[in-house]
């Protein structure tokens, strides 16, 4: 689905123009054409690699979409994939910004995202200044877009993780722990498949040999590198926090049951006494000494009484009991 399609010459707005006319626009001097598209189809698609003269191997894989974040470079055009990630529910929700980048235009196809971009063309169009750079700051500003969206992600991620270790040494609360830290770790690492791969190909766009439509965005480009980087090392942060985390409620577990073995363990102490005693009056021998004698039993049983209490006590001592 077609959402806008502009000209702009010198860092400002010329018209909306219709498809057809995007080929007579890009072959005038010192203009650029922005076309954003929605969940393209495969028409939209072949009528956009007619007009700009794509490479079809970028629109092969702008159509299969799930593809790795990536800047790829066709000759003098460029082929960008960008992640977008939604939080929604507790849940995340994977989109892609799929970024075609000539000298004299930018082909964005938004797929699987709710999120919106019509405030980059805004903010974009509110600075022309910088808009005359080109295309090459239209696809920075598309970038910085995307990649600050992930911080309130990552946010959450802090915030949950935090809630998290006020209830690691809550007894009661052990398995759900365990539960919510491997949820938020496959949730981070979700959002580290995105910033990763991003991070290395942003690189390629400042510094050494650049393509030639980023040239005078360099620093731009530089910036949203920054971003990421800063995101990349909270979320492997992150990851180690929760390992950790993860190994002390387990070793919380473990001493658990450690209580309760030692506890079971008195309890057996006690009662193999009981048995023993019970065992070696039970045989009745008829030589058995306290077999004829009239306090043999009450005695037996205050003995035994005795000992289990003796037991009892010292185990007691022992913080066993």
């Amino acid at each position: 689905m077609l959402i806008n399609c502009v000209a702009y010459q010198h860092g400002h707005k010329l018209a909306d123009i219709p498809v057809a006319d995007i080929s007579d626009h890009i072959a005038e001097k010192d203009t650029f054409v922005w076309v954003a598209l929605k969940d393209a189809q495969a028409d939209e698609l072949a009528e956009m690699q007619a007009e700009f003269g794509l490479h079809e191997l970028a629109v092969e894989d702008a159509l299969r979409g799930h593809q790795r974040p990536k800047v790829e470079e066709y000759g003098d055009s460029l082929f960008v994939v960008v992640k977008t990630v939604e939080l929604e529910k507790d849940e995340l929700v994977l989109g892609e910004i799929d970024i075609f980048v000539g000298n004299n235009y930018v082909l964005s196809s938004r797929q699987n995202s709710a999120q919106s971009f019509m405030g980059v063309r805004a903010r974009a169009e509110r600075e022309p200044h910088l808009l005359q750079h080109g295309s090459g700051f239209v696809l920075y500003a598309l970038m910085d877009a995307a990649v600050d969206r992930y911080f309130p992600i990552v946010d959450a991620f802090e915030e949950e993780l935090e809630q998290i270790e006020e209830r690691i040494f809550m007894q009661e609360a052990q398995r759900a722990n365990i539960e919510r830290l491997y949820e938020l770790k496959r949730k981070v690492m979700t959002l580290r498949h995105a910033v990763a791969p991003l991070l290395d190909a942003v690189g390629k766009l400042y510094g050494g040999r650049v393509p030639s439509m980023c040239i005078s965005s360099q620093d731009y480009f530089r910036d949203v590198h920054d971003h990421l980087a800063r995101i990349n090392g909270t979320l492997d942060t992150i990851r180690d926090t929760i390992g950790t985390a993860i190994q002390v409620n387990l070793s919380m577990v473990a001493l658990d049951e450690g209580e309760v073995n030692k506890r079971l363990a008195a309890w057996a102490a006690i009662f193999a006494v009981l048995t023993a005693f019970a065992g070696i009056w039970g045989m009745n021998f008829e030589m058995m000494p306290e077999l004829k004698w009239r306090w043999g039993y009450p005695v037996a049983l205050a003995i035994m009484a005795t000992t289990c209490l003796l037991l009892y006590r010292r185990f007691r001592r022992a913080g066993w009991l």
